[in-house]
């Protein structure tokens, strides 16, 4: 069984564990008196007890909604293409994680501050704020995508608004980001990298060696474990010794943090905390958000290993969406209201499929540009 999905208070993780044995010296935090990073620890420990979900303004708490209603439905429609055909590849839906990708990602400075994620990367790409239109065409593999139909599903890029892809590779992205983390501070740019992978992801080596040198050079980055209880088919318990994501950076005296990711607020909010500590010049921060997936690890997965009774239950009681609704009708929003944006929603989302159905496929020619990039 997977490991739950109930919403829990964000909390962070200690920076170093008690001693086991008699007479180990303690390197906790709270001991460590001359340790800078005990401080600033204290200080994101106290911000998190005080705050747990975002104090969102009806018109942000909308834009929430929209967002999340967003990549559900365009997740949705490509779900349908990928069954006739218009996708080829693999395709990984973000159905379920929404709020995630839109909690996170409206703190940040969209083309200042840089994202980059696994092959489950549409959502992330819709939260950015970047049109359906480029991303649906470039699912389908045409010229007009945001990569010229290069990338597909699982490889897609903006330099343009910092978003660096999109891996096929498991846990690839994590050490490509600790570098535009570096890059930022190399910059002095104040920029953020925000690294996204999964709780398959954190199993994988290269994701400890970029923990170690994120933490000794005190880069700008947040690391983000998406833990939707199923690596691939596998679930936490079976294939995870510690279960607790937020504790792995404990090693590298990284800070974690525990967010329910199926609320869109506390997210927000954990976001707000996690960026103030990294931006002070703290160094990294480690945030487990537990979250869940609808769907199956890919199209082509049949998802038997879990049952529809756990799926349905998830659905019925730790939807985002559904969450984010009740929370606009009780601040008066009306369901009249609700219903326009979720019919304007499938709009965009049957235009998107529309335009990147009548798009033109890549010329031959175009298997020879973009390979090289020369720097003189």
């Amino acid at each position: 069984m997977a490991k739950s999905a109930t919403p829990r208070t964000a909390k962070p993780s200690p920076a170093s564990a008690s001693p086991a044995a008699a007479g180990a010296k303690d390197l906790s935090p709270e001991t460590v008196a001359d340790d800078e990073a005990a401080f600033a620890l204290r200080s994101l420990q106290s911000a998190l007890a005080n705050n747990t979900r975002y104090d969102a303004s009806d018109a942000e708490m909308l834009k929430f909604y929209e967002q999340m209603v967003l990549i559900r439905r365009f997740e949705e429609k490509a779900g349908q293409l990928y069954g006739l055909g218009l996708i080829g590849g693999f395709c990984h839906l973000y159905i379920g994680q929404e709020a995630v990708a839109v909690g996170l990602q409206s703190a940040l400075s969209e083309g200042h501050d840089s994202v980059i994620t696994g092959y489950r990367d549409h959502g992330h790409m819709l939260a950015y704020g970047i049109d359906p239109k480029l991303i649906m065409a470039e699912l389908t593999g045409r010229s007009a995508g945001i990569s010229r139909g290069k990338g597909g599903s699982m490889h897609m890029f903006s330099t343009e608004h910092k978003f660096f892809g999109g891996h096929g590779i498991v846990g690839a992205q994590v050490p490509l980001g600790t570098g535009l983390a570096f890059g930022h501070k190399y910059r002095g740019d104040g920029g953020v990298c925000l690294a996204y992978f999964g709780d398959g992801a954190a199993n994988q080596g290269q994701v400890y060696e970029a923990f170690n040198m994120a933490a000794l050079w005190k880069l700008p980055i947040i690391f983000v474990i998406e833990n939707n209880g199923y690596a691939m088919g596998t679930s936490v318990k079976r294939g995870s010794a510690e279960t607790h994501f937020y504790r792995r950076g404990t090693g590298f005296r990284i800070p974690g943090m525990d967010v329910n990711g199926m609320d869109v607020l506390e997210v927000r909010q954990a976001a707000e905390v996690a960026l103030a500590y990294v931006r002070a010049g703290n160094g990294p921060v480690l945030m487990e958000m537990t979250t869940y997936r609808y769907r199956g690890h890919s199209m082509s997965d049949p998802a038997k290993y879990r049952s529809r009774e756990e799926v349905q239950e998830m659905r019925d009681k730790h939807d985002a969406i559904e969450a984010a609704k009740q929370d606009l009708l009780k601040r008066g929003v009306s369901e009249d209201r609700i219903k326009e944006i979720d019919k304007r929603i499938r709009q965009i989302v049957a235009e998107a499929a529309d335009f990147a159905e009548s798009s033109a496929e890549p010329a031959l020619a175009e298997l020879y540009t973009d390979v090289l990039v020369e720097t003189y």
